[in-house]
């Protein structure tokens, strides 16, 4: 009998889905207010930002204590979001979000900044571990797995070795860097889109051809 109720379970699950349902969560990374505004750690953030402005979005709803909006990308219904757990928490607020609309991991884009990349670099990987990110931390130990796919925005290294890095991830960015950054949010969008749609390989082609 429990089967059956859990073979009711998925089926409504799908039905909701194809009635228009969330299918996928695109959530960047980084630390509310607008004492962190324009810092490296809230390039997830500010990738997210640029997509909302392509998009048309002006006003987020508050709710999996984040800012969320659901856009159709490339036929795709995505709920965006932006955590307002601060960074060492994202993992609450995606997670919460996952488990609401029955989404497995792989259906889980995250967005976030990366100082062994420089400013105007972008990776995407399939999965992996946190790589000392706090914030992918916290979400893969709330949705229980790596197998989530992200992108990974150059933020550069801190200039020397005394250089505190939390100091260096809440710094913002300088004006060359922010022009740098305007050409990789533009691809970025583009990626995400190809992400969403499950072409990551050609997602990875294109990000590795932003020149650094």
């Amino acid at each position: 009998m429990g089967n059956i109720f859990e073979l009711f379970k998925q089926i409504s699950a799908e039905s909701q889905t194809r009635a228009g349902g969330i299918e996928a969560i695109l959530t960047g990374l980084g630390n509310p207010g607008k004492k962190y505004e324009g810092t490296r750690h809230n390039a997830g953030f500010m990738q997210i930002d640029a997509l909302l402005r392509t998009h048309g979005v002006t006003n987020l709803r508050a709710k999996f204590n984040a800012l969320c909006s659901e856009i159709t990308i490339h036929g795709v219904n995505t709920l965006v979001m932006k955590p307002q757990t601060y960074m060492n928490e994202s993992g609450l607020a995606v997670a919460a979000a996952a488990d609401y609309y029955h989404l497995p991991p792989e259906k889980v884009i995250v967005v976030f900044d990366d100082i062994s990349l420089p400013p105007g670099a972008m990776r995407i990987r399939r999965s992996g571990s946190a790589g000392g990110h706090n914030g992918i931390k916290s979400i893969i130990n709330c949705l229980g797995s790596e197998a989530f796919p992200r992108m990974k925005i150059g933020v550069g290294q801190k200039p020397h070795k005394e250089y505190d890095l939390a100091d260096w991830v809440l710094s913002r960015f300088t004006e060359a860097e922010q022009k740098k950054l305007a050409s990789v949010f533009e691809k970025g969008e583009e990626a995400l889109a190809l992400m969403l749609i499950g072409e990551i390989d050609k997602a990875m082609n294109l990000c590795n051809r932003i020149t650094e």
